[in-house]
């Protein structure tokens, strides 16, 4: 290997951990070494498994079984003191569940007709500033906010309007939450629809079409004035939109690379440095990515309208973990460097990021 193969960042598989069912999504516990699965199981009843990393291994400490399937879990509406996790099933059904006492969910609500895709969370963890709130998003067409002290009616509900065909949305996310007032919902949508939707206004603030199935958003932070947004897809391309400057008609500029043959699941960004983030694809692999931004991040038009400048983004590091998809991928907020991934293959990896201070 070269000197300059050393110097870059490696991602290494720390531990691995077969499963016996159909693990969605998987969730670092935060202020722990604790990590959770969640899943389907063959007979059709939804599972949370909750491991601790010992020592190089995953030991098993609980294991909950449910009515429906879990296709998705937050903890970014819940207080470091009480680390609540909520989650989405097949069921439509949104539940926050006491991890000590999982029998009865401490929150639950009917919140769609079909399956919740996606789930996020934002006022919580010490992370943004305001309420603490959830956001859903469903095949049943329609984008919902809670708040975990509002019983049974969501905050907010962005639906097709009457006469609007329905998409199935595969992917939510939070933003913008800099202040008491201010936050953002993104949502992506299987025709390739994004779609920024300002909960302070109760309005479409922007929305844009990537061509394809957009499988993930994520800003690079939730809890600062938006700054960059990536949005992953169908056909292993990615969409990166510099957030600081709307024009007001060519919206954001962005930059798009092709990096995966195939769908691209998930983007993860680091959580202690924002311009480095991961993508996971269809083929078992995952790719770790910064950004650099241009010189100026915004220039005038020929009217003399401000609009956005893009960066780049250069490939930092690759590696093929699975012949499946690797469909759920989670940073540790506490530990630089790890982060757990699960694949269609039933099985848990923990990896190790290394040299991601110098970058």
């Amino acid at each position: 290997m070269s000197g300059a193969g050393l110097e870059k960042p490696q991602l290494i598989t720390h531990v691995q951990q077969s499963l016996s069912y159909t693990v969605f999504d998987c969730k670092w516990v935060p202020c722990s070494a604790r990590l959770l699965c969640l899943g389907s199981v063959p007979r059709g009843t939804g599972i949370i498994q909750l491991y601790e990393l010992q020592s190089g291994r995953l030991s098993l400490l609980r294991e909950i079984e449910k009515a429906k399937p879990i296709k998705c879990g937050t903890f970014g509406a819940t207080s470091l003191q009480q680390r609540y996790l909520a989650t989405g099933d097949f069921g439509g059904n949104l539940n926050i569940w006491n991890l000590d006492a999982p029998e009865i969910p401490v929150y639950s609500v009917k919140g769609h007709k079909e399956i919740i895709n996606s789930i996020d969370g934002v006022g919580g963890l010490g992370i943004g500033e305001g309420a603490p709130e959830i956001v859903t998003g469903s095949r049943d067409g329609t984008v919902k906010v809670w708040d975990p002290r509002q019983k049974d009616t969501p905050v907010a509900n962005m639906e097709p309007v009457q006469g609007e065909s329905k998409r199935d949305c595969w992917t939510v996310a939070f933003g913008n939450a800099y202040n008491q007032e201010e936050r953002v919902v993104c949502a992506g949508y299987d025709n390739g629809d994004v779609k920024l939707f300002d909960l302070k206004n109760m309005s479409l603030r922007w929305e844009t079409n990537i061509k394809n199935g957009v499988c993930s958003v994520e800003f690079d932070r939730k809890d600062i004035n938006m700054n960059k947004l990536v949005a992953t897809s169908l056909e292993g391309k990615f969409h990166v939109f510099d957030m600081r400057t709307q024009h007001p008609t060519k919206g954001f500029a962005s930059i798009s690379e092709k990096a995966h043959k195939s769908t691209m699941w998930q983007v993860r960004h680091l959580p202690q440095n924002r311009d480095i983030f991961m993508t996971s694809g269809g083929a078992g692999s995952l790719h770790l990515w910064k950004y650099e931004y241009p010189a100026p991040r915004s220039k005038k038009d020929s009217e003399g309208v401000e609009m956005g400048v893009a960066g780049s983004v250069s490939l930092l590091q690759n590696v093929t973990l699975s012949t499946q998809p690797i469909s759920s991928l989670d940073w540790s907020p506490d530990k630089r460097g790890l982060c757990v991934c699960s694949a269609f293959d039933q099985t848990v990896r923990v990896l190790i990021v290394t040299k991601l201070s110098k970058i």
